[in-house]
């Protein structure tokens, strides 16, 4: 399907509040901009929701979820907000150990936005889409005056297919269970920040944001020896830690000399004063898993392109307390983050 151009079309520089307006311009720029990227038999009906046949799936149960993205900036080392609202959406949907299979989109764009900018936006979710293996099948557009919005918000949701015999869930964490990340921490954070606030380190820092569903299909061959899967997005590590540790009714510590972090992702934070264990990450998964398990897991988890820095960074334990034990031998509370350590990060 070739994309429907116009004369109006091709001279828009900017988003106009007639784009959200449910007429012929916007049936322009969803057909130029969104049909375009997102192609498949099901959008292009343009129905007022999407019938999906969930039969064709196997058997198992729906999962769901939503999210809203307001990054600033929306361009950024590695990524930018249509890329992060795919994976951000995807990842959430592995977490429980589901399939992803169909997301929705929802953009709300402020009134002089730029077009090219939205097509770069539009074409990096396209991509993020197809290396994630889900499609976009129902969308909405709405366009505010300026100043309403700053720039571009996007909301996805998505749906996935859990198959029987998995059970992935914050509760399932117990006492012997080894604790892994999938890689180096804080360079969402750092990356987003240093773009943010036009600072530079000698080696420059990019968002890890990525879908991770090849990593997590391989890692749920493991089956119940897979307890726990949650991604380090706002509140960072150190928050995902409290809510195993709450959710289950366990204590967890980790090693601070295992943690695997970025020199120049360290050097941000000893300048600027930030907890890296705070700081969002948004192509990263911490799993807890059973001991007997945990080197297989590890290894399956090095497989993958995302994953090449791995590590084993602690333990569940019985205390009900979320500790660190530092590189002099020292236990010490690792404290439930208290609000953003930086703002309008995903």
């Amino acid at each position: 399907m070739q994309p429907i151009l116009s004369m109006e079309a091709d001279i828009l520089s900017i988003i106009k509040l007639t784009h959200g307006g449910g007429g012929r311009e916007s049936d322009i720029l969803i057909k130029d901009v969104f049909i375009k990227n997102f192609f498949n038999d099901i959008l292009n009906e343009m129905e007022d929701a999407a019938v999906l046949d969930l039969e064709i799936h196997n058997r198992g149960k729906l999962a769901f979820t939503t999210d809203s993205f307001i990054v600033k900036p929306i361009f950024f080392p590695g990524g930018d907000i249509g890329r992060l609202a795919v994976c951000g959406t995807v990842n959430d949907l592995l977490m429980r150990g589901a399939t992803p299979l169909y997301l929705s989109v929802s953009f709300i764009i402020e009134e002089g936005f730029d077009y090219n900018e939205l097509e770069k936006i539009s074409a990096s979710m396209a991509e993020a889409c197809r290396e994630a293996k889900v499609k976009i099948v129902a969308g909405d557009t709405k366009v505010v005056e300026k100043g309403a919005a700053d720039g571009i918000f996007i909301n996805t949701s998505g749906i996935g297919i859990i198959p029987e015999g998995v059970n992935i869930s914050i509760r399932n964490a117990k006492p012997g269970d080894v604790v892994i990340i999938s890689g180096t921490i804080g360079d969402h954070g750092i990356a987003v920040m240093t773009k943010r606030e036009g600072l530079e380190f000698q080696v420059p820092v990019n968002s890890d944001v990525a879908p991770l569903i090849d990593m997590v299909s391989n890692l749920l061959e493991l089956k119940e020896a897979i307890k726990v899967l949650r991604d380090p997005t706002r509140g960072g590590v150190a928050e995902v830690l409290h809510e195993i540790a709450l959710g289950s009714g366990v204590g967890i510590e980790i090693y601070e000399e295992c943690l695997p972090i970025n020199k120049s992702v360290a050097a941000a934070c000893s300048l600027l004063g930030f907890d890296c264990l705070e700081l969002a990450n948004e192509g990263k998964i911490m799993a807890v898993v059973s001991k007997e398990k945990a080197e297989q897991a590890l290894d399956i988890i090095k497989a993958s392109p995302y994953g090449e820095k791995a590590a084993i960074i602690g333990q569940v334990n019985d205390s009900g307390m979320v500790t660190i034990r530092t590189a002099f031998n020292v236990s010490r509370m690792i404290a439930r983050p208290t609000g953003e350590a930086l703002p309008r990060i995903c």
